[in-house]
């Protein structure tokens, strides 16, 4: 399969073997939801076609604020809310018609249960989570917009082509116009 969107750092062949021969394929058209923030999470799935968003709201002002994305070729779900039916943490919506094969979170805990292997697949799974996580919020502090911004990129080359600004913006915390004067400095620049 062609990667659209990402470039992965973690081989997780034996978990999408596992979605490709026990998960459902599920279809959900731009807006859709997988989980809803607050409600328990309850699925987890392998991106075969299009794209997620993970998006929170603000305490005081309501505002849609995005987290996360997974695209074609990664996992979708609140990983560790669904082992165990926790409140999903975001709310994770698909961003344009995208398929999956999910699993749920019980199909999942059987999985891992099966053998020592499958256990500490569990345990690279969140450690990964838990680095990217960290990430994340390191670049957030050490790096400017514009070099996070550069950073999604090469995580994501095609991302630009298929989200709107706004998300891309919402998820390096910086205003839609501020993101345009980034992508029109770094276009000029790779003119010269």
């Amino acid at each position: 399969m062609e990667q659209k969107f990402s470039n992965n750092s973690i081989d997780l062949q034996v978990l999408r073997e596992f979605c490709e021969r026990e998960g459902e394929a599920v279809s959900y058209r731009k807006g859709d939801q997988m989980e809803r923030e607050g409600d328990p999470a309850r699925w987890f799935g392998f991106v075969t076609e299009g794209c997620f968003k993970y998006v929170t709201y603000g305490i005081s002002d309501d505002r849609e604020h995005i987290t996360w994305f997974s695209f074609e070729g990664e996992f979708a779900g609140d990983y560790p809310a669904c082992l165990d039916g926790r409140p999903a943490q975001t709310t994770i919506e698909a961003m344009m018609p995208s398929r999956m094969l999910r699993v749920s979170g019980e199909q999942l805990v059987d999985f891992f249960r099966q053998d020592a292997e499958k256990m500490e697949l569990r345990s690279v799974i969140a450690e990964h989570l838990l680095c990217q996580a960290r990430a994340c919020y390191i670049d957030l502090h050490r790096a400017t917009a514009r070099e996070r911004y550069e950073l999604l990129l090469r995580r994501c080359p095609g991302i630009v082509h298929h989200l709107a600004l706004q998300d891309l913006a919402s998820f390096l915390c910086v205003t839609p116009n501020y993101l345009s004067t980034i992508r029109k400095d770094i276009t000029f620049e790779a003119k010269k």
